[in-house]
């Protein structure tokens, strides 16, 4: 046996091999590896490859009769490829000896190896030798290169091309759905379909039933071989009773028919080139409008809530202002992520419209004014901006509500305690009760009012606090400030009214002094100490029950300190008590052993033995509750201080970790690792990884709330604030989406300019060779180094300025100063591939209207689909030339509107 061109994997029919004309062969489905036919196939095989011989053989008039002995000498074989292929093969041999026959056979196999099919397991003594099946897998190997290997539809394979052909052609006829070569074609309605489809008046298919399958098969054979000149190569019984017919006989009659029509075929790809332009545009159009909505939206949002957290509505008291915060967070948390995403969408959906856009040739999209991306952009970071101002100013106000709530309870405590020691105080300054009195008497009511007025300076220092306060509260603009303006002023006038009586007293008792010598010593020495010691008690009473506010740890020990060492001096002031309770004792003492009979009371003062111990009571029960309030107080502060810790390490968590992503991203976006479905698939990992994250910023949210209803609002223990840690968040789920997108764009751009892998990645290498920073753009200087690197004639001479200048306004329109990687290979694309062009698009419609200058409505609805026909109908303008009809559309102008040539 010879073997020709026997490298690769072998093929049942002998074709093998990647290329142009060798990958059809490995699509088709072929006979198994054993060459083994099903009978009732290899019966329809022989009479369809037979019948396909004979018309190609019958031009040179000639014939075969037995397909597997008719070409055993190679005389015919020779000849059938001669007509077939249109050119000579070497003379043949005409000896009838084998090796004659062999040698013509090897001369028809050379030849089918020279137009790129590789035989495997297919030789010339087979051939010789009469092998039918050998001399079949040859036919249909001559018959895919010759007849089917050139058929293509939209860039598909032979087969898959010559199907889609098929389907597209009988798409509108009922009961035929054709899906394979085989039991699709079984009942004949998709044979007669495809000749009604192209020459309606030789089928009556309204009249054909899908239950007689053997007279539609034989009718549609008929008619092709009487009118279309297909010779019959099919036979109807014997496709009815197979129950799979064979593929390769039905592929063999269908090309027949794609041959047969391919004049229309013309006609059907201008078409369809028309309908693939219009498609782009349609979907561009919907793109734009689709952006411009989304846009309006967002910034009518935007518009909306500004105002809103600009207002600013103080209120009266905490409650209503932490309802304000709670809406705030609510707004945080609930109303504005969805935004964000609406803002992330929008930009990947422009930057995906516009490379759309710059693949298909067409201008740039423009939005309409106010709508741009950097609209947005700015109306994004106003409100970023409100919302700050809105959160510090809740914040502020919380403290200012705190502090007139403490300074309020302060003023009403220390106005009560005043009030309440100057009760009965105005009366007994007006009694004259000195009128009768005896020296001794008048002495000590001199000496009683000596101690009020000692007493009354004490309590002069309150007097101040409490108009302090009133005055704090005041400026504060607390809410009840009427109130506490009448009370103190009331405070105020008494406390005038008093001073002025005890002066006027004060006079009156020193001018009876004169009179009367006698005093009683000790009850004087009593007056004078227990004065003042009653005033301290009456102090350490109201410090102990003063109210306090703290925010730190430390606040409180300082308070916890103090209050130590205030107890630490109640030894001395109980000694203190007991020495002046010993005076009065003595004075009873000194009257009970002189048989003295003395008034009732101490007549220098109102301070009772009683008196002090019952205070001294009351400030032995106050410091253990003293004690418990601020242990409280310490284990609040305690509390706070886990809550900044436990908020510390989480912030100093997640925030080394956002910035950390932010870098890697940065560097995926300009490494060169793998193919950009690599990158792109490594990036979508990395915007995963960044999703699961999500629960630990979650988490610090819950954290963070805890602080500020803790009303806590510094934290030592991290420099990150929840507020840094958002933007970071939605910065980095920003970059994370624009640079995947940046990656489509190019994988899309790569794709559709047919740029390969390793161009690419030298654009790449190139590209971040001059991207001395890493930022993801060129300067003008660096971008001129790239371009000479690769061999552009861009010098600094007048010339090479020139061009620069040319390919500056093409990358940078804008002329920001900076080229993208994306707008590089842009122009990297364009300058090494094709396009469609206006041009193409002209010359298209040219076809479907038949070399007119102008087109009509009828010619594109019966050309295109219903509506991408009307698309163009709506859209054309009149025809106004010479040869102009009535109804004549202008299809060249409409065709370079849509590359931006015009201004139609």
């Amino acid at each position: 046996m010879v073997d020709y061109h026997s490298t690769g994997q072998p093929h049942p029919y002998g074709g093998n091999g990647p290329g142009p004309n060798g990958d059809y062969m490995a699509q088709e489905d072929d006979w198994d590896r054993d060459l083994l036919l099903d009978p009732a196939w290899e019966k329809q095989q022989r009479k369809t490859f037979t019948a396909w011989c004979n018309s190609h053989l019958r031009k040179a008039g000639t014939q075969i009769e037995n397909i597997d002995e008719d070409f055993r000498d190679g005389l015919k074989l020779m000849l059938l490829l001669e007509v077939i292929s249109g050119e000579r093969l070497p003379k043949p041999e005409r000896g009838k000896m084998r090796v004659h026959k062999i040698n013509n056979v090897n001369k028809a196999l050379d030849f089918i190896a020279s137009k790129g099919v590789k035989l495997v397991s297919i030789g010339a003594e087979e051939i010789v030798d009469g092998n039918a099946k050998m001399t079949l897998g040859m036919i249909w190997t001559i018959i895919l290169r010759f007849a089917i290997q050139d058929i293509s539809v939209e860039e598909t394979s032979a087969k898959e091309g010559l199907l889609l052909w098929c389907q597209r052609k009988t798409a509108p006829y009922k009961n035929v759905n054709v899906q394979n070569f085989h039991i699709s074609w079984k009942d004949g309605l998709a044979f007669n379909a495809l000749i009604h489809r192209h020459r309606p008046e030789l089928i009556e298919y309204d009249k054909l039933r899908k239950d007689d399958p053997v007279t539609n098969l034989n009718n549609a054979f008929e008619v092709a071989e009487k009118y279309l000149d297909i010779p019959k190569m099919l036979d109807a019984e014997d496709i009815v009773g197979t129950l799979r017919p064979d593929e390769k006989a039905i592929m063999t009659y269908v090309s027949c028919f794609y041959h047969a029509f391919s004049g229309a075929q013309k006609a059907e790809t201008a078409a369809n080139r028309i309908c693939k332009v219009l498609a782009v545009n349609q979907e561009n159009e919907q793109l734009m409008e689709d952006y411009e909505r989304l846009a309006s939206d967002l910034l009518a949002w935007i518009q909306r809530t500004i105002p809103w957290l600009e207002t600013r509505d103080p209120q009266k008291t905490i409650p209503a202002m932490q309802q304000k915060l709670e809406d705030f967070r609510e707004y945080r948390r609930v109303h504005k992520p969805p935004k964000v995403q609406e803002k992330c969408q929008l930009e990947i959906n422009f930057n995906t419209l516009q490379t759309k856009l710059r693949l298909s040739g067409r201008p740039a999209f423009m939005p309409s004014e106010g709508r741009m991306v950097s609209d947005i952009g700015a109306g994004w970071q106003r409100l970023e901006q409100a919302e700050k101002g809105h959160e510090e100013w809740l914040l502020t106000e919380l403290r200012r509500l705190e502090r007139l709530d403490h300074l309020a309870e302060k003023f009403r405590q220390k106005a009560s305690i005043h009030e309440g020691w100057t009760e009965g105080k105005e009366v007994a300054l007006r009694d004259r009760d000195s009128g009768t009195a005896s020296l001794a008497q008048v002495r000590a009511l001199l000496r009683k009012h000596e101690a009020f007025e000692s007493d009354l300076a004490a309590h002069q220092d309150r007097v101040e606090q409490i108009a302090a306060i009133a005055q704090e509260l005041n400026e504060l603009d607390y809410y009840d400030s009427p109130s506490v303006n009448a009370r103190c002023q009331k405070i105020c006038d008494q406390w005038d009214l008093l001073g002025s009586l005890t002066h006027s007293r004060r006079e009156a008792l020193e001018k009876m002094e004169k009179q009367l010598e006698t005093i009683d010593e000790l009850h004087l020495e009593y007056a004078k100490r227990a004065a003042p010691f009653n005033n301290w008690m009456e102090s350490a009473m109201e410090d102990l029950q003063d109210m306090f506010i703290v925010h730190t740890i430390e606040e409180i020990q300082g308070l916890i300190t103090a209050h130590e060492q205030f107890k630490s001096t109640l030894g001395d002031a109980d000694r203190e008590r007991e020495a002046i309770l010993g005076i009065q004792g003595e004075a009873q003492r000194l009257a009970e052993l002189h048989g003295l009979q003395l008034p009732a009371g101490n007549p220098y003062t109102s301070v009772t033995a009683q008196v002090i111990n019952s205070k001294w009571e009351r400030v032995q029960q106050l410091v253990p509750k003293r004690d418990q309030a601020l242990q409280e107080e310490q284990n609040r502060q305690n509390s706070n201080e886990h809550l900044r810790r436990q908020f510390g390490s989480q912030a100093n968590r997640v925030g080394p970790w956002i910035q950390t992503k932010m870098e890697e991203i940065g560097r995926i976006s300009i490494e060169m690792n793998g193919t950009l479905e690599d990158q792109l698939n490594h990036l979508k990992e990395y915007e995963q990884n960044i999703v699961e994250y999500k629960p630990n910023l979650e988490l610090l949210e819950q954290q963070h709330q805890l602080v500020q209803e803790a009303l806590i609002f510094d934290n030592q223990h991290s420099n990150y604030t929840m507020e840094h840690l958002r933007v970071g968040w939605e910065q980095l789920l920003t970059t994370i989406a624009r640079t995947i997108n940046e990656v489509e764009n190019q994988i899309l751009t790569r794709d559709a300019k047919g740029i390969s892998q390793e161009q690419m990645q030298e654009f790449r290498a190139s590209f971040n060779h001059f991207d001395k920073d890493h930022g993801g753009a060129l300067g003008p200087e660096e971008f001129k180094a790239c371009l000479i690197s690769l061999g552009y004639d861009v010098e600094n001479d007048r010339q090479g300025d020139a061009e620069f200048q040319r390919i500056m306004a093409v990358v940078d329109p804008n002329g920001s100063g900076s080229v993208t990687f994306q707008a590089f290979i842009d122009f990297m694309s364009r300058e090494t591939t094709d396009t469609d062009t206006a041009e193409q698009v002209i010359n298209s419609f040219r076809v479907l209207a038949g070399d007119k200058n102008y087109i009509t409505a009828a010619e594109l609805r019966r050309e295109l689909p219903a509506a991408q026909a009307e698309y163009c109908i709506a859209r054309m303008a009149p025809y106004a030339g010479p040869d102009a009809v009535p109804g004549a559309l202008d299809y060249k102008s409409f065709s370079t509107a849509l590359y931006g040539e015009s201004d139609l």
